[in-house]
């Protein structure tokens, strides 16, 4: 669960840059964010910059951005790095250990936005620091929420979720009347084929998945938006981010992706927080909080508003939402069996290996052949990754065999 921290923390002190550190700067997010900071340039200290492998836009970042160290997590690509980065002043690391230490480097405040469960060893290196954490990494929360929030708990560090729709719920949470709060909305565009027939979904490409009526995002998670796998994985995180009962959270669709999520109170209120679809609203929030500070975003126009539509969620054409708040109920380590099989089927999907309800299939079919177990330290929840992992590939595997095999038989 999350607390609003009383305390003064350092990215809160009245004079003096802020400090910050970027993990995952050239995905959608850590651009949008480096471009809220780029705001106020003069208002910064950047520490650290961060990229798996788009080594070229990472390099081309850090000479105009100029943080004290810049880090590839390919490995390959470090020479590449050095030599872009070379007389810059700027320091060139490379590798997974590397993105840890970016991490540990003193930063007031850092961006997670590192996509995959890959995130998970540099953001608890940034928790155990006592940081201020923006988190947009879904997989963090998903895969080791227990693990994550404990040790955010015993350093003292705070957590400020940059989902549109958490950011929405935790800008009008009330932690202070949680008995009052009858239940969480959680709003989902629906991606692109909420409102289509079931027979058309076997027949969607990747190209047309990934062509998200809203948002700019990333291929992962506009497939994942695509198939409300994205909402599902929202779900379980909304479940460990805020003190209500699993029954108490409801998923409904809202294409217009104004309303970005809401909490009911008992005395009928209903609070939600609007605006236009833009990302750079959210990671504001947290990199201004507990203030407010000035964002490029437009303000929204009401009068430019002719409908607000919310639809109910069809889980026999989408089962991610069920499959989900399955494993939310099973817990101990089915979060991270059906994080992990969403990921291979994702990715096999994008390869056209698959097809799209094969996604659903997969993800099903792993769940159903793992058992779940708790996990207790970070090496658990890899471990039960990896499992994972293996066991949905076979499946795509297998389906690709029988695949064949029908068109040669046929």
């Amino acid at each position: 669960m999350i607390e609003r921290m009383t305390r003064v923390t350092n990215n809160q002190k009245a004079q003096g840059r802020r400090t910050v550190t970027v993990l995952g700067s050239t995905g959608s997010i850590g651009l949008s964010t480096v471009d809220v900071l780029l705001r106020e340039r003069d208002a910064y200290d950047i520490m650290a910059l961060t990229a798996h492998s788009r080594v070229d836009a990472l390099i081309e970042q850090a000479l105009h951005v100029r943080p004290r160290r810049a880090v590839i997590g390919d490995e390959r690509h470090y020479g590449r790095l050095r030599e872009g980065l070379a007389g810059s002043g700027i320091e060139a690391a490379a590798g997974s250990d590397a993105v840890v230490e970016a991490a540990c480097m003193d930063a007031e405040w850092v961006m997670a936005a590192i996509v995959g469960a890959t995130a998970l060893r540099p953001v608890m290196a940034a928790v155990q620091r006592g940081c201020t954490l923006a988190l947009a990494n879904k997989e963090t929360l998903v895969c080791a929420g227990h693990l994550i929030l404990e040790a955010a708990r015993r350093h003292g560090t705070t957590i400020i979720p940059v989902d549109s729709e958490h950011s929405a719920i935790f800008q009008v949470f009330e932690q202070e009347h949680i008995d009052s709060i009858d239940k969480i909305i959680l709003t989902a565009s629906g991606g692109p084929f909420w409102n289509c027939r079931q027979a058309e979904l076997v027949r969607v490409t990747p190209r047309q998945a990934l062509a998200h009526p809203n948002w700019d995002m990333g291929a992962k998670i506009s497939i994942d938006s695509a198939t409300m796998m994205n909402k599902g994985l929202e779900f379980i995180e909304a479940c460990q981010l805020f003190p209500v009962a699993q029954s108490q959270i409801e998923v409904v669709i809202h294409p217009q992706s104004i309303v970005h999520s809401g909490v009911c109170y008992k005395d009928g209120s209903f609070l939600a927080q609007m605006g236009v679809p833009d990302m750079r609203t959210p990671i504001s929030y947290a990199l201004g909080w507990p203030r407010r500070m000035d964002s490029p975003v437009k303000t929204l126009d009401l009068t430019d508003i002719t409908t607000l539509t919310f639809h109910k969620t069809d889980d026999s054409k989408f089962p991610s939402l069920a499959l989900a708040r399955q494993c939310q109920q099973q817990g101990g380590s089915a979060p991270i069996i059906l994080n992990a099989a969403n990921e291979v089927a994702v990715e096999a999907f994008l390869q056209e290996r698959i097809g799209f309800c094969d996604i659903f299939a997969v993800v099903e079919e792993t769940l159903a052949d793992s058992t779940s177990n708790k996990p207790t330290t970070l090496e658990d929840v890899f471990a039960c990754d990896e499992k994972a992992r293996q066991d949905a590939r076979a499946w795509v595997t297998h389906k690709n065999t029988h695949m064949r095999a029908s068109v040669v038989g046929g």
